[in-house]
């Protein structure tokens, strides 16, 4: 039965996307581009030999085709026409075979009368010289004679002046080769040239698939001891055994490796730390249960009822904190993918509404100050509420009855704080503070300053870490202090401030 489709995909996109998803080979792209070329100019080599192999074989024929030429134009110079055609040398040419594929010869006048031999053969184009020079110019010319490929020589000769007779002028002297024994002589040329090509080339294919075989065959060692080893090894891969071209790859994978360990290690003490956070308040709901179930004053059981619902209260924070920094850690580079400009007035003002009522049953004076103006930032809406609530939660819970919590924003300008312009965050409180031997601890998850006579899990800094890691914040804890007073605690997130144009 085919495999069903996404509802509303074309067949024909999800081809293209399981083609595109296809494994490459390695060897089989480098084998393409090592072949390829070879086979792409392998006609073009023989195309080039055949005409070095033209050039070579027009070589002799051309010295014989001249030597000829030479010898029939000077017995015409030296005795005339009528003379030198009667001679021996000129029978022997017509009464044996043409030699080399000589196909005859050929006497104009410069008027273009035929004076002897074959009638057959075209004049050439070029005129002759005004008058007798002491060498004879040969004239090279490719043609057609009865049908057949054929090379001309030529040369223009001045006749002596018979007894009597007025001088003729100069006469063309011409013979005629055929070009079948060329292209023949070059065909051989050419054959013993490319035939040992056709056992050669695949020889070297061959060698060339067995080199490379073995050039990769540190990768298939690579990738077999990657293969063999157990699920929880994570220790780094020996750079010595890795050929220098892939040091890098084999780099990378380590600090992969590492990266993926210390995160292990992080997600196996978190759950081991969260398993016991988690244990102890339930073991305090089974126990306050168990009494409940005993009580029978109607007084003491509502008051059993009681203690039982703020530890469900306690517990289900535990449990929302916990996975409030999971999910903050987990979506990492996934949040960032999806940051947008936000105005921060807005979450602080939502969360600030949220825990507004835990600030007043613990009669607490709570104060939002925010500029009028937008305070634009780039990140996550959910996640800046989520670190601006756990700031007021921890503001919130370690202030003692009758105290002040306030969350103020503004704007900070480059003069301020020596950088860029940023906006802050500043969450105040008149609690105890941290102390300052503990400051760099509390961003530690389930870290709990000892003696402060609060209940908490631990993780509410942790959180806030985490996000505003996430956002490029920067986050001080200080004093505030009046001169030697000191007023109450601090805590400020300074955020990269962008273009209020961006709001939109």
């Amino acid at each position: 039965m085919p495999e069903m489709q996404q509802r509303g995909e074309p067949a024909e996109r999800t081809g293209k996307r399981k083609r595109r998803h296809h494994p490459r080979s390695l060897f089989g792209e480098i084998l393409d581009w090592m072949l390829a070329p070879m086979l792409v100019l392998w006609p073009l080599s023989i195309g080039i030999t055949y005409l070095v192999a033209q050039a070579i074989a027009a070589k002799p024929y051309d010295a014989a085709l001249q030597h000829t030429l030479l010898q029939l134009a000077a017995q015409v110079q030296t005795q005339g026409v009528h003379e030198a055609v009667k001679s021996a040398l000129w029978q022997q040419t017509l009464r044996q075979p043409p030699a080399g594929g000589l196909l005859g010869y050929q006497v104009r006048s410069r008027t273009g009368a035929l004076l002897a031999g074959e009638p057959g053969m075209p004049a050439p184009a070029s005129l002759p010289p005004a008058r007798a020079t002491a060498h004879l110019t040969v004239i090279w010319r490719d043609g057609e004679i009865d049908a057949h490929g054929a090379r001309l020589a030529g040369a223009w000769v001045w006749p002596p002046a018979q007894a009597g007779a007025s001088p003729t002028g100069p006469v063309l002297v011409q013979v005629a080769q055929s070009m079948e024994a060329r292209t023949r002589l070059a065909r051989d040329i050419v054959q013993g040239v490319i035939l040992p090509q056709f056992v050669v080339v695949p020889i070297f294919i061959l060698l060339v698939w067995f080199g490379l075989g073995q050039g990769i065959a540190p990768l298939n060692e690579l990738q077999a001891r990657i293969r063999r080893r157990r699920a929880d090894d994570l220790s780094p891969i020996e750079e010595q055994e890795a050929p220098e071209e892939i040091a890098p790859l084999v780099d990378s994978i380590n600090s992969l490796f590492a990266r993926l360990q210390q995160s292990l290690q992080t997600q196996k003490r978190f759950v081991a730390d969260a398993a016991h956070q988690i244990k102890t308040p339930l073991a305090g709901l089974r126990m306050q249960a168990e009494l409940a179930q005993r009580e029978t004053d109607p007084d003491e059981l509502r008051a059993s009822l009681r203690q039982i619902g703020r530890s469900v209260e306690r517990t289900t924070r535990l449990v929302n904190q916990l996975l409030a920094l999971t999910r903050a850690e987990n979506q990492g580079g996934a949040a960032r993918a999806v940051f947008e400009t936000i105005d921060l007035r807005q979450p602080a003002a939502e969360a600030m509404q949220e825990l507004a009522m835990l600030a007043l049953d613990k009669k607490l004076e709570l104060e939002f100050d925010s500029p009028p103006q937008p305070l634009p930032v780039r990140g996550n809406a959910l996640l800046l509420q989520e670190l601006i609530k756990n700031l007021l939660h921890n503001a919130i819970t370690y202030t003692p009855p009758g105290g002040s919590v306030a969350l103020r924003l503004r704007s900070a300008t480059a003069g301020d704080l020596r950088a860029a312009p940023s906006v802050l965050l500043q969450v105040d409180d008149s609690g105890p503070g941290i102390p300052e031997a503990e400051r760099a601890l509390v961003f530690e998850p389930f870290y709990r300053i000892l003696d402060n006579g609060s209940e908490g899990s631990g993780l509410g800094l942790a959180i806030v870490r985490e996000i505003a890691r996430q956002h490029e914040a920067e986050i001080t804890l200080s004093d505030l202090s009046r001169g030697a007073s000191r007023l109450g605690f601090r805590v400020q997130v300074q955020f990269a401030r962008i273009g209020p144009a961006a709001l939109g």
